[in-house]
Order: structure tokens, then C-alpha cells, then sequence
């Protein structure tokens, strides 16, 4: 009887869903329909009907398919005080440039306790964020926020949130390029004007432990969001890197010994250049596109920076054109005998491989003697 009682009142929650035009985001069961964007396999996962999040390494956990007019409704806790996360709306389907986040605007998943110990390790409570649902662009996007805010934070006109363990419910209603946030049934905080308004949604990893369910969706008719104002579609794009370990990459007793990961970075201390110390992926690759994000470190006076170098399919590539403790974006493609080198929309390098080199290999990361980080590694096979 108690299965029963169960079956019909998920099929009557299903019906009305229906009935009002939503649907859900979520099935409850597995993450189909969700894209894990950088993180470890382990990051996110399904545990009792609601998505798990361990909060390690940070990144997103993403939809599918992009969205541009919608209301979306969801309910999320944080397990520990101080938890931090986050909703992203109309976002990038990859990291963006030398950061574990997508490009989007960012509605705040954020525990009183990390307010909290601010004012205890500071002394005054905090005035450039609150724990009660501010919204703002990240990373290359734009909004205009309402009400009190700072810069492109909008602040809510209400603190309405609960701590954890508590679950806390949001409304958010995208329309045109504005946002209009509803933090347990009260409107209070958004913007307009945004800048992407039409891309992916995504829930977001970082450092804390973090529950999301019933998570719904209604899409609302289009208003026709131009190229410029929506994110790029995913092409395929997987990561290489779980952000967290070297899973994925031969090592030996010197790759262990020179190749650190450190805050979602693959990074590599100077020292004895030495190809024992190269750093390759486990996997072969034909015809494919690469995307890495490098920073050399800045050296020491009267030194030479580091030029990072990949190799593939039998030659080397240095990666022209870094700038010391910049980070900065570089797509290999290799299709055929011939492999492209790109940086900022640029095409820097074009080799034509030989006629004998092999038509599949691994990436490698050379170790040059120089200090360096790498992050944001992905492929797509051609």
C-alpha cells in the first residue's frame, strides 16, 4: 500500500508539472540530461532523489542543451556552515580562460557561516556579498543589477535564506536578458541587460558539500537572442583533467616527483628539464582539438621565462606568445598531416607532419626546467 500511496503521488506531481508547463530537470534517479563540465567523475552523483555534490574539485556539473527564456525552480542545502556554491544561468559549456568557472551569471548558493567567519576573521560583517541570494556575471559576462548592489552584484532587498542543514527553495525567472530572483517565496534581487542571455545552465562545485532536488523547468516563449548575445554550443568537448589528481596521465617516479596539482592546476616546479619529467595522457588521439590554459611562472631576475612546449603525434609545440604570469587560451587542432596552433583567435603556429609521423599519439606536456601551471585541458575528436 505504502508503494502504492508512493507511485501516486510522483504520478500526480507529474501531472501537474504538466498541466502548469513545467517539467523536470532533474529525474531523481541518475544525472541524464546533466553534463559534467570539469570535475571528478566522483564530484557529483545521485544519493536518495537528490543531486550529491562533494564540493571537490571546483567547476560546474551543466545541462545539455541551452536555454533562454524560462522560470526554473529548485531547492538546495548546504551540509556544512559555510557552504559555498552556486546556479549558473546562460553560461559557457567550458571553463572560461585560466578559471574553473563558466562564463554566466551567477545566482548565489551561499551558507550563513561563511558570513559569519568573515566578520570573525575581519571584525565587520561583510559588504560586498551576502549569504541571501546576490546575483551577478562572472567572467567576461554583463548585467545591470537591480536594487542596492556593488559594481554588477545585485544584493537582496530581503535576508531571507536559511542556514544549513535547512533546504531553501528558488524561484528564478529569465526573460529578454532579465533575471528576477524569489529566495523562499519572496522576489529579491536580479538585473537586466545580461550578456549571455541565452546558454547553459549549471550547478557549481566549490569546496563544500551541497544538495540540489526538485528541480524544475518551464521554457518560456523566444525573443530571438542574437549570435552576440548567446554562449558558444558545445562541440563535444571532454575534459582531460579531473582536477583533483592525474588520473588520466602516465606518470612515473619523476612525474610524481616534479607534477603537482594544486587548486584545479597541473602545475610543475623549475628544476632539471629532463623527458622522464614529460607529463602524457593515457589515451591515444587521432584527428582531434585540444584546449589548454597555460601560465609560466614569472622568473627569477636575469632569467628567461619558461616557454611551455606540447608534444603530439611526433613533434613539438612550443606555445608561442605567453606571457609570464598571464593565463592564457591555446586550441591545437590536428586533422590529416597538418596540425594548427591558436591563440587569442590567432593562429600562431601551422606544422605539416611528416610522412611517416603516426597518425595517433598521446599529448604530452614537456618538462623544460621551467615553472609553469596548466589548467582548463580538453578534448574533442575530429
Amino acid at each position: 500500500m505504502k508503494q502504492l500511496c508512493l507511485i501516486f503521488l510522483v504520478a500526480a506531481g507529474t501531472a501537474r508539472g504538466a498541466e502548469d508547463g513545467f517539467v523536470p530537470l532533474f529525474n531523481g534517479r541518475d544525472l541524464s540530461g546533466w553534463v559534467n563540465a570539469n570535475c571528478a567523475p566522483e564530484t557529483w552523483s545521485v544519493r536518495e532523489g537528490v543531486i550529491h555534490c562533494t564540493g571537490f574539485p571546483t567547476g560546474a556539473l551543466r545541462t545539455e542543451r541551452q536555454y533562454e527564456n524560462f522560470i526554473l525552480e529548485l531547492e538546495w542545502r548546504h551540509l556544512t556552515s559555510g557552504g559555498n556554491s552556486g546556479v549558473f544561468l546562460w553560461g559557457t559549456p567550458i571553463a572560461a580562460p585560466g578559471v574553473p568557472f563558466l562564463r554566466g551569471i551567477e545566482v548565489q548558493v551561499l551558507d550563513h557561516g561563511y558570513a559569519e567567519q568573515y566578520a570573525k576573521e575581519t571584525g565587520r560583517k561583510p559588504d560586498w556579498f551576502t549569504t541571501h541570494g546576490d546575483v551577478f556575471p562572472i567572467h567576461g559576462a554583463t548585467m545591470k543589477p537591480f536594487g542596492r548592489h556593488n559594481g554588477m552584484r545585485s544584493f537582496p532587498s530581503e535576508e531571507r535564506s536559511r542556514r544549513s542543514p535547512e533546504w531553501n527553495h528558488y524561484r528564478i525567472v529569465c526573460t529578454n536578458g532579465v533575471i528576477r530572483l524569489s529566495v523562499n517565496g519572496q522576489e529579491v534581487s536580479g538585473g537586466e541587460d545580461c550578456n549571455y542571455r541565452k546558454g547553459y545552465l549549471a550547478l557549481e562545485s566549490e569546496g563544500a558539500p551541497v544538495e540540489f532536488r526538485n528541480m524544475r523547468i518551464k521554457e518560456l516563449p523566444s525573443s530571438g537572442a542574437s549570435a552576440e548575445l548567446t554562449a558558444p554550443l558545445d562541440q563535444g568537448w571532454r575534459s582531460l583533467f579531473t582536477g583533483l589528481d592525474l588520473r588520466g596521465w602516465k606518470t612515473n617516479a619523476v612525474t610524481a616527483t616534479r607534477w603537482r596539482v594544486r587548486g584545479e592546476r597541473l602545475t610543475i616546479a623549475a628544476g632539471k628539464a629532463s623527458a622522464a619529467g614529460d607529463l602524457w595522457t593515457a589515451t591515444d588521439f587521432g584527428d582531434a582539438e585540444f584546449i589548454l590554459d597555460c601560465r609560466p611562472a614569472k622568473p627569477a631576475e636575469g632569467s628567461s621565462p619558461m616557454v611551455p612546449i606540447v608534444a603530439w603525434r611526433g613533434v613539438e609545440l612550443p606555445l608561442l606568445g605567453t606571457t609570464p604570469g598571464v593565463y592564457q587560451r591555446f586550441i591545437l587542432t590536428g586533422r590529416g598531416r597538418q596540425i594548427t596552433v591558436r591563440q587569442a583567435d590567432k593562429d600562431t603556429q601551422q606544422i605539416n607532419l611528416p610522412a611517416d609521423a603516426p597518425g595517433r599519439g598521446p599529448l604530452g606536456l614537456r618538462d623544460t626546467g621551467g615553472a609553469g601551471e596548466f589548467m582548463n585541458l580538453y578534448v574533442r575528436e575530429l
